[in-house]
């Protein structure tokens, strides 16, 4: 374990994770040009589906800057394709906070919530009288689709299912009230993330054609893996008061805790250390792929389309983490709601 993770770790407490544990992410930083009014047609969005409500409601949704998010994370999206990558984040922010109430203790009712939300993955209508999760859903499902290719429309409906399905075991850990271990960790934090569905409609926002034979190497499979653990590990550290507060135990800290019963700056500075090494491994593959490329006779714009793919994939790394250090979703959580209470203002899922 690296005990010495640098001065802001060292100095933090027992009670205490500020928002400046330092990441080293050595992959370039980009923005999409259309965020004002990305940021714009977003708000009108959220309102028109009834995912986000007035006053406080809407305040502290703004305040996450959903946008911000998209336009970092996928900075190739512009026009209608940032609007989709950015209604997908929203759609997953709020998602999420329907389960830090009673709902999220309740696996049984979870699943049964994200069963209907599965088959519209799967091309199931969200049929009158849905609730907002399932017309918003079916409304980002269907926009996503348009010139899709049906290997993409079949791998990102199996994306959504993974997320889905895994909030019912996230819902199992909170009931159970302790972390597993870090391989049940990585299964179920790989899912609830939804990592692997931003990184699919970048891929669509940058109109690459990436090869099946090229997705599926040894090589991006386990960059793609990088990617999803980079971004939650980080994201575990940011989010760690607002977790504990509530009850998660799907969080990297809390399971690196559990397993070494060492103090939280151990712990910290052993999810710093694990990103680092995925980080490192990244750049080890990525020198790897011309090489794919050739070994599998691809054309030059095949091997051009998954050289930017991992591009893709690192700019995802880069751009979430520059929003989750600036949003005030992690920064101002438990100044704004109730530090054990629901972590949202409006239930928008049915009972």
């Amino acid at each position: 374990m690296n005990r010495d993770p640098g001065a802001r770790v060292r100095h933090l407490t027992e009670h205490h994770v500020p928002q400046d544990v330092p990441f080293e992410l050595p992959f370039p930083l980009a923005l999409s040009p259309d965020l004002q009014g990305a940021r714009q047609r977003n708000l009108a969005w959220v309102h028109r589906f009834g995912l986000v409500g007035y006053g406080r409601s809407l305040e502290w949704y703004a305040s996450w800057d959903m946008p911000l998010l998209a336009a970092h994370g996928m900075p190739y999206a512009r026009g209608a394709a940032l609007d989709l990558c950015t209604d997908a984040m929203a759609f997953f922010f709020v998602f999420d906070d329907q389960f830090d109430g009673p709902l999220g203790r309740d696996p049984a009712r979870v699943e049964a919530v994200c069963r209907r939300l599965i088959d519209i993955a799967h091309g199931a209508p969200a049929g009158p009288g849905a609730d907002a999760c399932s017309r918003a859903f079916s409304d980002i499902r269907t926009r996503s689709l348009i010139g899709s290719h049906p290997g993409w429309a079949a791998r990102s409906a199996h994306e959504w299912e993974y997320y889905f399905a895994t909030q019912a075991h996230e819902a199992i850990g909170r009931v159970r009230g302790t972390p597993g271990d870090l391989e049940t960790y990585l299964q179920v934090r790989r899912g609830i993330a939804g990592t692997a569905v931003p990184l699919s409609l970048g891929e669509r926002a940058a109109g690459l054609g990436v090869p099946a034979a090229a997705f599926h190497s040894p090589q991006l499979r386990i960059m793609r893996d990088i990617a999803v653990d980079v971004s939650m590990m980080c994201n575990d550290v940011y989010s760690l008061e607002k977790e504990e507060a509530r009850g998660d135990v799907d969080n990297l800290v809390l399971v690196l805790r559990h397993a070494d019963g060492g103090t939280r700056e151990e712990a910290v500075a052993a999810a710093r250390e694990e990103v680092a090494r995925r980080t490192r491994r990244f750049a080890e593959l990525a020198a790897q792929v011309p090489d794919v490329c050739a070994r599998l006779g691809l054309t030059g714009q095949e091997s051009a389309d998954v050289r930017r793919y991992v591009e893709v994939m690192a700019l995802w790394m880069s751009g979430y983490h520059a929003w989750q250090t600036r949003t005030h979703r992690y920064t101002g959580a438990l100044r704004v709601l109730p530090r054990t209470g629901p972590g949202y203002f409006d239930e928008i899922l049915p009972s």
